[in-house]
């Protein structure tokens, strides 16, 4: 894996970016919900009818693992847009739901 820049700065690029285009307008938490939503919907899509061995596989396949990325990237970026406008830590909001999560499921003892 390559390096890659703090959560930050990648917000601070999809704003800058939202802004060069007067997009902010359009950039609020029901617009960038339902985008997400698509997102993660096409994400699904290249998925649908894929038995679970061929959806194991689906990134040896450099074409199908493009598609993939991209629309990885499409779900992450508009989730960071969504956590810049109304202010949520992803890192921390995750944190915070695994250690809900740990006490909610606790692990089997053996």
């Amino acid at each position: 894996m390559t390096e890659h820049p703090d959560l930050p700065r990648l917000q601070r690029r999809l704003a800058e970016f939202a802004a060069a285009r007067n997009w902010g307008q359009y950039h609020t938490p029901k617009n960038l919900a339902s985008a997400l939503s698509v997102e993660s919907s096409e994400l699904v899509e290249i998925f649908q009818w894929l038995t679970p061995e061929e959806s194991a596989r689906v990134m040896s396949d450099p074409a199908t693992a493009h598609r993939v990325r991209d629309e990885v990237a499409d779900v992450l970026a508009y989730l960071l847009q969504f956590c810049a406008v109304l202010d949520i830590d992803p890192l921390t909001a995750l944190s915070e739901k695994i250690d809900r999560n740990e006490h909610r499921f606790p692990a089997p003892e053996d």
